[in-house]
């Protein structure tokens, strides 16, 4: 009955020939569209008084027509189902059609199953269509006998999910949601599961009724009757737009991590390589400019510094760009200026060209920025950004290594004068606990890589020295030799400044410290960030004064010079047993201590501690003659 064809809009029964048999019919029999009565036939127009106007099927039908009409959307086309009625309006089936619906209402059928009223099959099928119906994943119903395999039925989700509504889809194959941007090979994969009757599940980009694309997840499995011959093919659609996403999220973001390391590693080994190679601070800058420069993906680089004076960043060296037209000593807003206003690394673009700045800093000097430009239209992602923060720390570190080898070798210093009262100073601290003056002599490194600084000790005797240091936190000190008016101690702090400035490039001349308070004179090679090196001691001890600055050549040779040299020649035990016997008064008569106290102060027997003596006394003698 569901072939009967009634034209929409014409008189209550007013049908083609083809359903003027229905006349014959004893039971109520009408046909609907749109919720519009098509055609009825006697028996329903006299058991519903059904009058040529009574086109309505709401007003026409009744309350019956809210379950009817619900269950027509929920009955796949092409398929029929019974419906119980309430009351005793007994039951009606429904036979769907593309375009409509024919009922037949069954006053006095009840269908049941004889066990006590329960439902029957047909309500067993009503209940399975209600599921589908329900179901939150779209779901499609295709007949592969009718041509091009139409769309039968879709549930209410495959409408959420495609925009699409029931009469838009039913009679079309399901190909209409692909697009451009839809894979073939997966639509081919889709058609030859069909083709071999076989159920298949794929991952394509789709189209809404909208437009607007989401990833479909379909699976299709065909349904089989008795005879296992394929009736049907039913389609399940899922909505993986989110999945799908993060999924290709996270495969370009391993590929370009990929490429990242791939890209990086050979920059960072030639960078290694030119910071351990490279002579001088200016030809360690100019190679790693031009390796950065070489490599895929930038354009160029620069290393400035700032120059305080004129508070711009003077470039030292660049390569495969023109720094001036970087705009870096008029916008304040530069990256770089950025970097070396907050010590952290700026990421900005100008012209579509990505600008990366790195501080160049090294035990908290500043030594400058390095500023990356990358290719157009490509950004620095936080990996990349760890990367070359790692490099320029690398830079740094060269940079240090080049100047603190320096110091011995230039002639142009920068003397400076700091006063500091930061008690976390060792020298600071015992002065004014002791109430005793201290001048620095020397410093010393223990074979356990510990750091410990020689003083002169007066007004203030061993004992006082010792229970002063004993109320002091972190601050070890041990009596070498005990005079009438001074001692010579050995003074090691959680803080070693001799061994901090020196990894800095800064050799210390000397430290006299009394009453809480110690002026330290420092040189500086003149080439080197004085500013920034007082800044650093500045930010490690607060309350630090600034006396003088002064620049000064040295002569060829100082004495501090020949002593290096010299203590270059000895071994650290050999300078050791030579420093302590000379400070002790070992060489002094009468000796004021003995080779037994300065062996134990060392740690070592007394024979080897003559031994290291006689050896260091040899190589004193031969730098003296002209031997070394």
């Amino acid at each position: 009955m569901d072939d009967v064809d009634a034209k929409h809009g014409g008189d209550v029964g007013d049908a083609p020939g083809a359903a003027r048999a229905l006349e014959y019919v004893v039971d109520p029999v009408v046909a609907v569209a749109d919720g519009t009565i098509t055609f009825a036939n006697e028996a329903a127009r006299d058991a519903f008084e059904l009058g040529d106007a009574d086109r309505d099927a709401a007003t026409a039908l009744g309350a019956r027509w809210t379950r009817l009409a619900t269950a027509i959307n929920e009955t796949t086309v092409g398929t029929a189902r019974r419906v119980d009625l309430e009351g005793e309006e007994g039951s009606a089936r429904i036979h769907r059609g593309a375009d409509g619906a024919t009922i037949t209402f069954d006053r006095g059928a009840t269908d049941t199953d004889g066990a006590g009223g329960s439902p029957s099959g047909a309500s067993d099928r009503l209940v399975k269509d209600r599921a589908l119906e329900a179901a939150p994943v779209g779901i499609t119903i295709s007949d592969p006998d009718r041509e091009d395999n139409p769309l039968v039925y879709i549930n209410e989700a495959y409408e959420t999910i495609t925009g699409y509504g029931f009469d838009e889809v039913v009679g079309r194959n399901c190909r209409f949601l692909q697009g451009d941007d839809s894979n073939e090979d997966a639509i081919a994969e889709m058609a030859a599961a069909i083709d071999d009757e076989r159920p298949v599940t794929v991952e394509l980009k789709n189209y809404r009724k909208n437009g607007t694309e989401f990833w479909n997840e379909v699976t299709i499995a065909p349904v089989r009757n008795e005879d296992d011959s394929v009736t049907n093919y039913v389609g399940f659609q899922n909505d993986i737009t989110a999945r799908k996403e993060a999924e290709l999220a996270l495969e370009r973001r391993t590929t370009e991590l990929e490429y990242i390391l791939e890209r990086v590693e050979g920059l960072i080994q030639d960078v290694t390589a030119v910071v351990a190679g490279s002579t001088d601070r200016s030809e360690l800058e100019d190679e790693v400019c031009t390796r950065i420069a070489e490599e895929d993906g930038y354009e160029g680089a620069w290393i400035g510094e700032r120059n305080p004076a004129t508070g711009t960043i003077e470039v030292r060296s660049s390569a495969g760009i023109e720094p001036e037209s970087d705009g870096i000593t008029t916008d304040p807003d530069h990256p770089a200026a950025e970097t070396l206003a907050t010590t952290d690394p700026a990421v900005d673009t100008a012209d579509g060209t990505a600008r990366a700045a790195f501080p160049l800093s090294y035990n908290g000097i500043e030594y400058g920025v390095l500023t990356v430009l990358t290719d157009r239209d490509r950004t620095v992602d936080d990996r990349e950004r760890v990367i070359l923060s790692a490099l320029a720390r690398a830079v740094a570190s060269g940079i240090n290594a080049r100047e603190t080898s320096r110091v011995l070798a230039t002639d142009a210093v920068v003397a400076v004068e700091l006063e500091l009262t930061d008690r976390s100073l060792a020298p600071v601290a015992l002065s004014a606990a002791a109430d005793c003056r201290l001048d620095y002599r020397r410093s010393v490194h223990h074979t356990d890589d510990e750091t410990a600084s020689l003083f002169t000790a007066t007004g203030a005797s061993a004992d006082d020295l010792t229970a002063a240091a004993t109320e002091l936190s972190d601050v070890d000190c041990r009596v070498v030799v005990e005079r009438d008016d001074e001692c010579l101690i050995e003074l090691i702090g959680t803080e070693d400044l001799v061994d901090w400035l020196s990894e800095r490039g800064v050799r210390t001349q000397a430290i006299e410290s009394g009453d809480g308070r110690a002026r330290v004179t420092l040189e500086i090679p003149r080439s080197a960030n004085v500013r920034s090196v007082v800044e650093a001691v500045e930010d490690r001890y607060p309350g630090t004064d600034v006396v003088s600055f002064q620049q000064r050549e040295r002569e060829r040779e100082t004495r501090q010079e020949f002593a290096a040299r010299l203590e270059g020649a000895l071994t650290d035990r050999q300078f050791a047993a030579l420093q302590r016997a000379y400070l002790g008064g070992y060489f002094e008569w009468p000796r004021p201590t003995t080779g037994e106290e300065l062996a134990q102060s060392m740690g070592v027997s007394r024979p080897t501690f003559h031994e290291h003596l006689r050896t260091a006394e040899g190589k004193l003698c031969r730098a003296f003659f002209g031997d070394m």
